[in-house]
């Protein structure tokens, strides 16, 4: 169930996937910096006192502030990675797939607006899964993860399945390989967690479910 994860892995040498992934870090982290900045500015205003104690508040706001963006930096990573969506597909196709056709999907702007509601999506996520894991241990981790591979699967499966049909279409093939997305996801949101390996989510994620789809057909 799993091996379209293995063949996208297999292709991250790709040129088209590598330079996806420096461009992705690059916005990622102008992103991530604005977020740390922001969020610090925002803190020494609230909790702005005179003396130590003020300086203890703003370094506790600081670590606070640093821990919320590195928490937020997957999803929008994965905002940024669907912006490039079609290269890696298109890559995918070139080397595994070269007897499709054209691809002639949804319009541009249905699939920018799955795009953007996937980032919205899977941002409102992490904060749910963030208190879960705060409030249940063990357990709110779990769910966290789970309901994050549903999210992260769903929405790069309908990103891929959009290219080559139209919405409706593409949430029928979602339903029928719901199990396949989903282990595909849950691997994704796991590896997501881990320092590193989250930038290469987005893109071989995308290289992933354009396999599960291409495969099933």
């Amino acid at each position: 169930m799993l091996s379209p994860l293995l063949r996208a892995v297999a292709q991250l040498q790709d040129p088209v996937f590598l330079g996806v992934v420096w461009r992705s870090l690059a916005l990622s982290g102008t992103v991530f910096l604005g977020l740390l900045a922001g969020s610090v500015w925002a803190v020494e205003q609230v909790v702005a006192r005179p003396g130590w104690l003020g300086w203890l508040a703003g370094l506790a706001g600081g670590v606070g502030a640093a821990l919320l963006a590195l928490w937020l930096f997957v999803p929008v990573a994965l905002l940024i990675a669907t912006l490039y969506m079609d290269r890696i597909a298109a890559a995918v196709d070139r080397r595994f797939y070269p007897s499709l056709p054209v691809p002639l999907g949804a319009p541009l702007a249905v699939q920018a607006w799955d795009g953007l509601a996937l980032g919205a999506q899977v941002l409102a996520l992490q904060v749910v899964a963030l208190l879960l894991a705060i409030l249940l241990p063990g357990v709110g981790l779990v769910l966290g993860w789970l309901v994050a591979g549903w999210a992260i699967g769903r929405g790069l499966f309908m990103g891929v399945a959009m290219r080559r049909m139209g919405r409706p279409e593409a949430l029928r093939r979602h339903a029928e390989l719901r199990l396949t997305v989903l282990a595909q996801g849950v691997a994704l949101a796991l590896a997501g967690s881990v320092p590193g390996l989250n930038l290469l989510v987005p893109v071989v994620g995308t290289a992933a479910m354009v396999h599960v789809l291409n495969r099933s057909r």
